[in-house]
């Protein structure tokens, strides 16, 4: 498959990254695949600020690939890290997971009602088949799996043998603290960060026993959690004596045998780093502080594992426009299952890649939404005609197709706000629904709604799930009979003429055309007269009249989906005067 914007590298920052990763990779690991990586902790749901994390690597990737190269994208699954608080708000969840907090994330029990066999596999589960549906091809590595079986054990033991000099190295940093931050925005203007790697926050780096620095963590061997004190360790018989603060549990293991504990996370992550030789791994913008993980990590993995760090863009928050009702299941944070029920995978990957990744943006959850679609619609005509700009272009194409393939889409894309308006009206009721957006072209009307889906779904499921009740459309069920008798002469006229050539346009152009020509022939213009800001004053005017007396408000969906949707029949029923 041809490469995606191969004249724009310069606006195209995909293309860019991908041009430092192919040439860095034939630099370090010349002839192999290139190995780009994410970390994810399934501590809970993982949410839209986490998905940074694995797109921005994925669209890397998917360029590599469509360049002929072999890539692997790894996205380790920090199941191994430990349990540390109870998320607030998580159906099936109350206090009592509090006794788990220290235990590593596989060995916690899933939320009540799970099927899932524990509460890693119940939060990845919902971001696996995000990523699937979103197109993300990756190798999925299990921590649990990796530290259990033994694979890291000759780089821990390499790690305790050099525990003085990880200890300096650290030392260096643990002084020079960032600022905290605050945050008083609401939930639905918050940003989302990911977090560092597998949770840096609060992590302790092995320095806070009496016995010395350890970069290791045994879980314990009664209680199960990490509470831990390594005591003592003798490098040639790699005897570990630890105690348990959390049930006074103590013993000695052989660390060479030993495989119920995990490397602190300052030192993991760049163990790693070498280990499976990543060329590129992003990382949030709080990587730049000075003792940040990535910071500390790039001297660790080059100093005791003789490794390289990956090439790491700082990547920028993601924020979200609007958040109408919160899913009790992810505790009040929106993640990429949730985007996904009210927009389509091309579109949200679009979000993703027309954004270079130091620059923030939102995802739209209110009406935001319509105007998104909007845009992503004009869009597809410009790539359709030949006239979006080229790094327009490229972003398009990453989001609808991968190197594997095109991703699914709707055949006949009506327009969002349209879609919205009528399942609104309509209620979702199939046969109605059907009705109106076959009306919207007569000359080729949509015979199955099955061709205006998915986005249909998405539409009904945004109206159903944000939108709040007082703000759903309610049409008339008799005519508003005072508001009607008070008309002027004026009012009764314009009223008139929008009835008379109801039949003469009735399709979504006509009505838009009808709608806004009846003022301007009140005024005594032509139909397609340029509008004036006095004609806008009349338009909005007697758009109001028609909002009152069609759904006894001010405003609501567009005019001629309105009326579409309320059929001509009723029409004239609410507005004969």
């Amino acid at each position: 498959m041809p490469t995606v914007a191969q004249s724009s590298t310069e606006t195209d920052w995909v293309s860019r990254f991908a041009d430092e990763v192919i040439a860095e990779s034939e630099r370090r690991a010349p002839g192999k695949p290139v190995v780009v990586a994410s970390g994810l902790s399934p501590s809970g749901p993982i949410h839209l600020g986490n998905l940074r994390e694995v797109m921005t690597p994925h669209l890397v990737a998917d360029e590599i690939r469509r360049r002929g190269h072999e890539v692997r994208h790894l996205i380790s699954w920090d199941d191994y890290d430990r349990y540390r608080k109870v998320p607030a708000g998580v159906e099936g969840v109350d206090e009592s997971w509090a006794e788990h907090i220290g235990k590593p994330l596989t060995s916690v029990p899933a939320p009540a009602g799970s099927a899932h066999p524990n509460w890693a596999e119940h939060f990845k589960a919902a971001m696996t088949a995000a990523l699937d549906e979103l197109g993300v091809e990756y190798d999925g590595i299990s921590q649990t799996e990796q530290y259990t079986s033994g694979a890291y054990r000759e780089q821990i033991l390499h790690a305790m043998k050099h525990r003085g000099d990880i200890d300096a190295i650290l030392d260096q940093y643990r002084t020079k603290k960032a600022p905290a931050k605050k945050s008083q925005k609401p939930v639905d203007e918050a940003e989302l960060e990911a977090a560092e790697g597998s949770g840096a926050a609060a992590e302790d780096d092995g320095s806070g026993g009496a016995g010395g620095y350890y970069p290791y963590k045994p879980y314990c061997g009664q209680c199960g959690k990490d509470l831990t004190t390594v005591t003592s360790y003798d490098d040639a018989t790699t005897e570990l004596a630890y105690t348990c603060t959390a049930c006074t549990f103590s013993e000695t293991v052989r660390l060479s045998e030993f495989n119920r504990g995990k490397l602190v996370w300052k030192v993991d992550w760049p163990m790693r780093w070498a280990y499976e030789g990543v060329i590129f791994e992003p990382s949030g913008v709080d990587h730049s502080s000075p003792g940040s993980s990535f910071v500390v990590g790039g001297q660790i993995v080059r100093e005791i594992f003789d490794g390289v760090q990956p090439i790491g863009p700082m990547y920028a928050f993601v924020g979200i426009s609007g958040m109408a009702k919160m899913s009790s299941s992810r505790g009040g944070v929106p993640t990429p299952a949730d985007a996904l029920k009210i927009m389509e995978a091309p579109l949200l990957r679009w979000l993703y890649a027309r954004r270079r990744p130091n620059q923030s943006f939102k995802i739209a959850f209110d009406q935001e939404i319509q105007r998104l679609y909007d845009e992503w619609d004009k869009l597809a005509a410009k790539v359709e005609d030949g006239s979006a700009l080229p790094a327009d272009a490229a972003a398009y194409s990453r989001a609808v197709r991968t190197a594997a393939g095109e991703l699914p889409r709707t055949p006949r894309p009506l327009p969002y706000r349209t879609l919205a308006s009528v399942v609104d009206i309509t209620g979702g009721h199939d046969e109605q629904t059907l009705r109106i957006l076959s009306d919207l072209d007569p000359a080729n009307p949509l015979t199955s709604l099955d061709e205006a889906r998915p986005r249909l779904d998405r539409a009904e499921n945004w109206i159903t799930t944000q939108v709040p009740a007082d703000q759903r459309t309610v049409v008339r069920a008799e005519p508003d009979t005072e508001l009607l008798a008070s008309l002027d002469d004026e009012g009764r006229e314009s009223l008139r003429l929008l009835l008379e050539g109801l039949d003469t346009h009735w399709s979504l152009d006509g009505l838009t055309t009808l709608v806004y020509g009846v003022p301007k022939v009140m005024a005594g213009l032509e139909p397609d007269a340029k509008p004036t800001p006095e004609l806008k004053t009349a338009q909005r005017s007697f758009f109001a009249l028609l909002y009152r007396l069609l759904v006894s408000r001010e405003t609501g969906p567009r005019l001629p989906t309105l009326l579409l949707a309320v059929g001509a029949d009723r029409v004239r029923k609410l507005l004969a005067a």
